[in-house]
């Protein structure tokens, strides 16, 4: 946004500030309603999607894009939901869609209020450098979207501090979620007639048995880096 018109980054800046004090007051409401803990409750999230009917999928759309964008919001049992009323294909579609609309609200949010602050504390060296390329940042964004027990609104945020472009990081977070977001779906459609907790619980198993094993590699990864640059 640096070389755009100044008047027009002071709207777009406006336009991110509205935003994101409408989601904090959403939240805030959720919070004092009691509806917060509601959703963390699988039932209770599936009965209140199918009473909407035609309305259901906005519901499940935008329950994810605010729990992209505030971190203490799971995404992922309102995902299962999502698979339990409206099948696979469907409950994918609208997991993809919510989580794409907040991944990109998180970056907008970040790019417009952290990354300048950035540039001028460190100058152009925040362009590039030790963040790495443009095609680094891109995979990193989307193999990140593709491990459950990586935190998506943290990369959603972090991505916005970088010099990474707009549309490289939208199009690696679409791509990366498709997978995920099909998994999550996909446990919610199977186990629907099942108590989703339980099924919540399988899928942090599940995570957690991916997590330990690439974990341990990144590490040797790292050890063998650090002694090669160490001769």
């Amino acid at each position: 946004m640096d070389g755009h018109h100044p008047a027009i980054r002071k709207l777009w800046l406006l336009g991110t500030l509205l935003v994101l004090i409408v989601l904090v007051l959403a939240y805030f409401h959720l919070d004092s309603s009691g509806h917060l803990e509601r959703i963390l409750d699988g039932e209770w999230l599936r009965e209140q999607t199918l009473a909407l009917g035609i309305w259901g999928p906005l519901l499940i759309i935008g329950l994810m894009a605010l729990a992209i964008v505030l971190n203490p919001i799971p995404s992922a049992p309102i995902a299962m939901v999502s698979g339990a009323v409206f099948g696979h294909a469907w409950g994918t579609l609208y997991v993809v869609l919510g989580a794409e609309i907040g991944a990109l609200i998180a970056f907008a949010i970040a790019r417009a209020f952290g990354y300048g602050l950035l540039r001028r504390l460190f100058g152009e060296r925040v362009a590039l450098g030790w963040l790495g390329s443009q095609n680094a940042l891109t995979w990193m964004v989307f193999v990140s979207r593709l491990l459950p027990f990586v935190s998506f609104d943290l990369v959603s945020y972090g991505a916005g501090l970088t010099p990474l472009k707009a549309w490289r990081f939208a199009l690696a977070t679409l791509l990366g979620l498709i997978p995920a977001s099909f998994l999550l779906a996909h446990f919610g459609g199977e186990l629907s007639q099942t108590n989703l907790s339980l099924a919540m619980n399988a899928m942090l198993l599940i995570g957690l048995l991916i997590a330990v094993p690439l974990i341990f590699r990144l590490i040797r990864a790292h050890d063998r880096r650090d002694r090669e640059t160490g001769k």
